[in-house]
């Protein structure tokens, strides 16, 4: 639970706490480093099943070390938020439908940019 009784946290909200965590530190780390460097105080078992959830999504990696695994982000912020993106656009049953109405809803500005970045075949 969260802070007040019977309220609930946001949905992520704890797996964006994790992932938040392991961007800090730059460098694999342990379950244990991950819960020290939360600022909720969770139990161990709570850490390892969301990082567990974390790696069956294929958002982090973990390499056998000692008894146990150490963690790490498979992709920053920017790359997590594309294959979200990604995902939600493998959901529509019409992907140019889903797209239009995408670019739709751009602001100009982001129109543009997505413009230039077509363009500049980066994309």
């Amino acid at each position: 639970m969260s802070d007040s009784e019977g309220e609930r946290r946001p949905a992520g909200e704890l797996e964006a706490g994790v992932l938040a965590a392991l961007w800090a530190a730059g460098e694999p780390q342990t379950a244990a480093q991950v819960r020290a460097a939360l600022s909720q105080d969770l139990a161990r078992t709570t850490v390892a099943t969301l990082l567990g959830r974390l790696y069956d999504k294929g958002v982090i990696g973990r390499t056998p070390v000692s008894r146990g695994f150490v963690y790490f982000a498979r992709e920053d912020s920017h790359g997590l938020t594309a294959r979200r993106m990604h995902h939600a656009l493998d959901q529509g049953d019409d992907r140019s439908l889903v797209l239009a109405r995408f670019v739709d809803g751009l602001s100009s500005d982001d129109e543009a940019e997505l413009r230039r970045l077509l363009q500049d075949g980066r994309l």
